[in-house]
C-alpha cells in the first residue's frame, strides 16, 4: 500500500468517526469514504468528501423541468432520460472530492480539465518524497505506427531491460541531486522552488480535486477510454468503480449512453442506412475521409462481432 504509517493512521482515525446528520447520504460512498485505493506503484484515489446521490439529480430536475417529467415512473428511468438527452445541469448537483496522488507528467494530462477545483501538494514549501513511477514491463512499450501519441507493441528482452534501468537510474540521480542541492549541511542550500527543477516528470505529487458530477462524466469517457493513456485510464477505472457505488443509477446510465456508446457523423449515419439497405458503400462513395471510414469501420465491425 502505497501510504505511509502516518496516512494509514489518519485514516483509520478519519473513518472511526460518526456523527448524526440530516443531509442525504449514500451508503455505497460511505463504504468507501477515506479509503486509499491503490493506482500504479505508489499512486492512489481516496473519496475524502461528497454531496449528493441518485435522489439529489432527480429533485433538481425536477424542480427544473417540473411536469416534464410527470411521464417517467421513477427515478432510474428519469436520470436515464436525462442522460439519453444530453440535460447535464441536474448532474452538476452532486459532487466528490477526491485525494489523489499521481506521477507528475499524469497529473499535467489530468489538469486539461479546467472545470474542477484543485489544490496540489506545493514542492516550494514541502520536500518531495524519492517515489517515482517505474512502469511494469509489459507497459514499456515502442511508438505506435498508426497513432502519433499512442504506444505500440511492448518492448522485448535487452531493449526492455536497458529502458527500465535507465528510468531507474535517472530518476535516481536527479533525487539524489536534488537532496544534495537542498541540504544545507556545509552551504546555503538551494531553495526549494528552484531544487525542484531537476526532478523528473515521474516523480510522483498529490492534490485534492473537486469536481461535479457531470464534468466529472466529462472526465472519465475521455480517460476510462480504451485509447486513453494507460497510466491516467487506471486512474479513471478506479473512480468509475467509485462513483458506481455513489451514483448507481446515473453510472449506468452514463455506461450505457457514454462509456459504451459510440458518436457517428451525418455521413457515417447516411453510410450505414444505405448498408442495412443492401448496398455496398464503399469509403469513396461514402463522403468520409480515409481516417473517418477506418473509424468507421471499427464501430460497424463492433458491432457485427457483439450481434
Amino acid at each position: 500500500m502505497p501510504l505511509s504509517p502516518e496516512q494509514l493512521a489518519e485514516i483509520d482515525a478519519q473513518r472511526a468517526q460518526t456523527a448524526p446528520t440530516r443531509r442525504v447520504v449514500s451508503p455505497g460512498m460511505e463504504a468507501q469514504l477515506y479509503s486509499a485505493h491503490p493506482v500504479l506503484d505508489h499512486g492512489f484515489v481516496r473519496v475524502i468528501d461528497y454531496m449528493g446521490d441518485d435522489a439529489a439529480i432527480c429533485q433538481a430536475a425536477r424542480v427544473s423541468y417540473g411536469t416534464g417529467t410527470k411521464s417517467v415512473q421513477n427515478d432510474e428511468g428519469l436520470i436515464r432520460y436525462l442522460m439519453r438527452h444530453w440535460h447535464s445541469t441536474p448532474f452538476e448537483m452532486c459532487e466528490i472530492k477526491l485525494h489523489v496522488k499521481l506521477p507528475v507528467f499524469v497529473a499535467r494530462q489530468w489538469i486539461r480539465h479546467r472545470t474542477a477545483n484543485v489544490n496540489e501538494y506545493s514542492a516550494r514549501y514541502s520536500i518531495l518524497d524519492r517515489e517515482f513511477y517505474i512502469p511494469a514491463p509489459e507497459h514499456v512499450a515502442a511508438q505506435s505506427a498508426v497513432n502519433n501519441q499512442g504506444r505500440g507493441e511492448a518492448l522485448q528482452g535487452k531493449e526492455a531491460a536497458r529502458v527500465l534501468e535507465i528510468l531507474k537510474a535517472d530518476s535516481a540521480r536527479c533525487y539524489d541531486n536534488y537532496e544534495a542541492m537542498i541540504g544545507q549541511e556545509g552551504q546555503q542550500g538551494l531553495a526549494r522552488e528552484l531544487a525542484r527543477m531537476n526532478l523528473p516528470a515521474n516523480i510522483y505529487t498529490q492534490w485534492y480535486w473537486k469536481v461535479d458530477l457531470h464534468n466529472l462524466f466529462h472526465f472519465l469517457r475521455l480517460r476510462a477510454d480504451p485509447h486513453a493513456q494507460y497510466e491516467i485510464r487506471v486512474y479513471a477505472e478506479t473512480m468509475c468503480r467509485l462513483v458506481a457505488d455513489w451514483v448507481p443509477f446515473a453510472y449506468k446510465a452514463f455506461e450505457d449512453y457514454r462509456l459504451g456508446a459510440v458518436n457517428l457523423s451525418a455521413q457515417m449515419v447516411d453510410s450505414l442506412r444505405r448498408m442495412l439497405a443492401g448496398e455496398a458503400v464503399t469509403q469513396e462513395a461514402s463522403g468520409l475521409s480515409a481516417r473517418e471510414w477506418r473509424e468507421f469501420q471499427e464501430v460497424i465491425s463492433y458491432s457485427e462481432g457483439g450481434a
